[in-house]
C-alpha cells in the first residue's frame, strides 16, 4: 500500500472536476480510489472490509492493459469524475447507497482488458470478440464479462444476499454497455424526453441518469483544465494512430478520425466537443443547474 498522506485538502480536491491525475503514481491512485468508496460510506453500508476493497481494486488494476489511452489511469479519471459529480450534484441525498456503489464500480470496471482497438476494428477484423458477441458492442460486452469474473470472485466478501448481488452485477453491466458511443444518440434522446418531468423515485428515470453520468464521466477529459486535458488527447491520438496503422497493414477500412495522415489535434476535437460532449453536458446541466458553474 502506498504511503500517500491523505490530507483534508486532498480529500476536498479529489471531489472537484479540476483534479489533476498526472501528479499521482499508480500505487497512490489505488489509495485515492479506496478513499472514494470510504468517503461515500460504501464500506460501512455494505460491510466491505478495507482489505477486500483493496484486493478487488488490485484485481481491476491487473486487468487494465499498458496501452496509450484506455489504461488504468483512464479508469481512475472516469471514476474520479463520477465521484466529483456525485458530490457536486448532491446525489447522496437523491439516490440510494446501492446506486452510488453501482455508479462508482461501473466507472472502475468500464474499460477492463481494453486492447486499444475500437469496436469498428474488432468487427472489420472479425476478431474473436466480434464473433463472440455477434458484432454487438464487442468491447463493452467484454469489459462486462471481465468485471463479472472479478466481482463473482468477491461475491461472498462483498456482502448482501445473492439476489442483491446479481442485481448489482446486472446494473453495473447496463452502465458499462451504455459507454458504447454507437448508442450515444439513443441514450441522450431518451434522457432529454424525461428531463421535463424527471423523478428520482422513478426507477427508469434514475437508471437513465446513471447511464448518462457514466457517459459524461467517460468523455469528460475535454471538460477538465487544459493542462490535464491535452496530455490525454495526445494519448488518445496515439492509440487511434496505432489502430489506423494496423488497419492499413491489414487492408481494412481505416476508421474515421484515426488516420495520422489526415487528423490534426484541433480537427479531432472540434466536432467531438460540439456534437458529442456539449449536448450531453447541456442536458445534464438542465437537470443539475449547479453544473453550469464548471469552467
Amino acid at each position: 500500500c502506498s504511503s500517500l498522506e491523505v490530507s483534508e485538502e486532498l480529500r476536498q480536491y479529489l471531489k472537484t472536476p479540476t483534479f489533476d491525475n498526472w501528479q499521482w503514481e499508480d500505487a497512490e491512485i489505488m489509495v485515492l480510489l479506496q478513499l472514494m468508496y470510504t468517503d461515500l460510506d460504501l464500506l460501512s453500508t455494505f460491510n466491505i472490509e478495507p482489505e477486500v476493497l483493496q484486493q478487488f481494486l488490485f484485481e481491476v488494476y491487473r486487468r487494465y492493459n499498458n496501452i496509450p489511452f484506455h489504461n488504468f489511469k483512464h479508469c481512475f479519471c472516469v471514476t474520479q469524475m463520477m465521484y466529483g459529480l456525485i458530490w457536486l450534484t448532491d446525489l447522496r441525498s437523491k439516490v440510494e447507497n446501492v446506486d452510488l456503489l453501482i455508479m462508482l464500480t461501473s466507472a472502475v470496471c468500464h474499460d477492463l482488458d481494453h486492447a486499444g482497438y475500437n469496436n469498428a476494428y474488432q468487427i472489420n477484423a472479425r476478431t474473436e470478440l466480434a464473433l463472440r458477441y455477434n458484432d454487438i458492442s464487442p468491447l463493452e460486452n467484454h469489459h462486462c464479462a471481465v468485471a463479472f469474473e472479478i466481482l463473482i470472485s468477491f461475491r461472498d466478501s462483498m456482502s448482501g444476499s445473492p439476489g442483491s448481488t446479481t442485481f448489482r452485477f446486472c446494473f453495473i453491466c447496463r452502465c458499462i454497455l451504455a459507454t458504447d458511443m454507437t448508442r450515444h444518440n439513443e441514450i441522450l434522446n431518451k434522457f432529454k424526453s424525461i428531463l421535463h418531468g424527471f423523478d428520482f423515485s422513478n426507477k427508469e428515470h434514475k437508471d437513465l441518469l446513471m447511464m448518462v453520468l457514466i457517459k459524461v464521466s467517460d468523455i469528460s477529459n475535454e471538460a477538465r483544465p487544459m493542462e490535464v486535458a491535452e496530455p490525454w488527447l495526445d494519448c488518445l491520438l496515439q492509440e487511434f494512430f496505432n489502430q489506423s496503422d494496423v488497419e492499413k497493414l491489414e487492408g481494412l477500412p481505416v476508421s474515421p478520425f484515426m488516420d495520422r495522415d489526415k487528423v490534426t489535434k484541433p480537427s479531432s476535437q472540434i466536432g467531438f466537443i460540439r456534437f458529442v460532449l456539449l449536448p450531453l453536458f447541456v442536458e445534464l446541466a438542465n437537470l443539475f443547474p449547479c453544473l453550469e458553474v464548471i469552467q
